[in-house]
């Protein structure tokens, strides 16, 4: 049996799938989701498998990830879709819209370029494995001992969002963490290397992030011919989260283009 990708459906028009990256859930762009669906758009905010209220899988890499996402199309009967994926979903979005270019709209890519990422992660990785959840009383007990190991407040604040109770009302992460520790070279990984899509696709890329660079233009052209490159102000790789209007009215640009 086909087990179905958890998501948040809004508004009414034209299908919209947005995919969070790692150790994100859809939750995190509930409030731009609100915003596309007040455009026109039918917005599928979707966890990816091992992340929020999906299902656990020990499979993991950008082929199943883009797989989850057919599955969940047809059980919706959604014939083509607009998709929007930043950091680890925008190379499920790369690697769905090449596999499946029949099913296509528009693609916008958020900060990540079709390359393979040396596993960057571990430092959080490492933290998050460090925390004893099975003493864990409150997010506050969770968020001293991240401190520990992880100064930023705002990183840390967006890995307690993934704290939850389960059924016998202990505290415990929503992802996968055993799974997703094993899998760094999977997320860090590129699309197949032969893969390309022709239809319309936006990269928007922060401005004082490093992970889309002015090098990458080559092999983002390699793969999609069609693609621009823009660049999100006063923002790093959470450019959604860190510019969340300059990221809205650029995506309503490209997707209401003719």
């Amino acid at each position: 049996m086909t087990q179905l990708l958890n998501s948040v459906i809004l508004g009414e028009g034209s299908p919209l799938c947005i995919l969070h990256g790692f150790l994100g859930m859809l939750d995190n762009w509930k409030t731009l989701g609100n915003s596309f669906a007040e455009n026109g758009f039918h917005v599928h905010l979707i966890d990816q498998r091992n992340h929020g209220k999906s299902f656990h899988s020990p499979d993991f890499n950008y082929d199943i990830l883009s797989n989850d996402l057919l599955n969940y199309l047809n059980h919706h009967n959604i014939d083509k879709t607009n998709i929007i994926g930043h950091s680890m979903g925008g190379k499920t979005a790369m690697q769905f819209a090449c596999s499946h270019p029949e099913r296509m709209e528009k693609l916008i890519v958020a900060d990540i370029a079709p390359k393979f990422y040396p596993p960057h992660h571990q430092d959080i990785i490492n933290a998050l494995n460090a925390i004893d959840t099975t003493n864990l009383k409150s997010r506050r007990d969770a968020d001293d001992q991240l401190k520990k190991h992880i100064s930023n407040p705002g990183i840390r604040q967006f890995l307690l969002k993934n704290l939850d109770r389960d059924d016998t009302k202990k505290l415990c992460f929503k992802f996968n963490l055993a799974v997703l520790s094993e899998k760094m070279e999977e997320i860090g990984d590129n699309i197949n290397s032969t893969d390309s899509f022709n239809g319309p696709t936006l990269f928007l890329r922060g401005d004082r992030s490093e992970y889309v660079t002015n090098t990458d233009t080559e092999i983002i052209q390699q793969h999609f011919p069609m693609a621009t490159i823009d660049t999100i102000e006063n923002a790093g790789h959470w450019l959604h989260a860190e510019n969340p209007t300059q990221f809205l009215n650029k995506s309503l640009v490209f997707f209401n283009k003719e």
